[in-house]
């Protein structure tokens, strides 16, 4: 049986894997998925975008793939594989099942959205509209189910990184001084960087009591509260 046969979902598919679909003639990506795969690894669902790659921290710190290239989501069995089709090369981001805190998924008009956050950062997986809210569902129930009770943070620099307060996310607008949003990429001018989302982020909703000890952080970096 094939990666694909073996998946629990039919999202899985040998084209996408293999990096043969018919819509993408020289391929959604430079390197087929299949093969980044550990040895033992097994794919368990497949989300996938033409033209929104992965928000790093914030939805609208969204990378985007480069010409007739796209984006693949990989969910397997020990992590979640983010590969985005560049220029010359695939970006690629991994978030092992083991550092995330929580897995959720938001639909809207134009877009969906996978969502995995780990204790410092936060990561938006776009997903086309046509996705199904069942298999949203069922990936992230998947993710949630292998989180470990003590997550691990990812330690490499890929621009995730979130605001927390106490280790969870705040929000700019009660906590003056906090530096602005990264500036949205120029697809949002045409409403292509919002999924139509009417509820509000948990990235965004988030604020607690003020405390002596508190810190905030941007970037690993305490933030001034004071406005100055």
């Amino acid at each position: 049986m094939t990666l694909a046969e073996m998946a629990p979902h039919p999202s899985v598919t040998v084209g996408v894997l293999a990096s043969r679909e018919e819509a993408f003639p020289e391929g959604r990506l430079h390197r087929p998925p299949v093969t980044r795969l550990g040895g033992t690894e097994a794919p368990a669902y497949v989300l996938t975008n033409e033209k929104r790659g992965i928000g790093l921290g914030t939805k609208r710190n969204t990378t985007k793939p480069s010409g007739d290239r796209g984006t693949a989501v990989v969910v397997t069995d020990r992590r979640t594989l983010c590969l985005v089709g560049g220029g010359e090369e695939d970006s690629v981001i991994e978030v092992p099942h083991d550092s995330v805190v929580e897995a959720s998924y938001h639909t809207g008009l134009l877009a969906n959205r996978f969502v995995l956050r780990t204790p410092r950062k936060q990561y938006h997986c776009w997903a086309k509209r046509s996705t199904s809210e069942s298999l949203l569902s069922a990936a992230a129930e998947y993710v949630e189910e292998r989180t470990s009770e003590t997550p691990d943070e990812i330690e490499t620099d890929d621009g995730a990184n979130q605001l927390t307060y106490r280790g969870q996310p705040i929000s700019r607008e009660n906590h003056p001084g906090v530096p602005d949003e990264p500036p949205a990429d120029s697809a949002e001018s045409d409403g292509a960087d919002s999924d139509g989302d009417e509820s509000r982020d948990r990235s965004d909703a988030t604020s607690a009591e003020d405390g002596d000890d508190s810190r905030i952080q941007y970037r690993g970096k305490t933030i001034d509260r004071s406005g100055n």
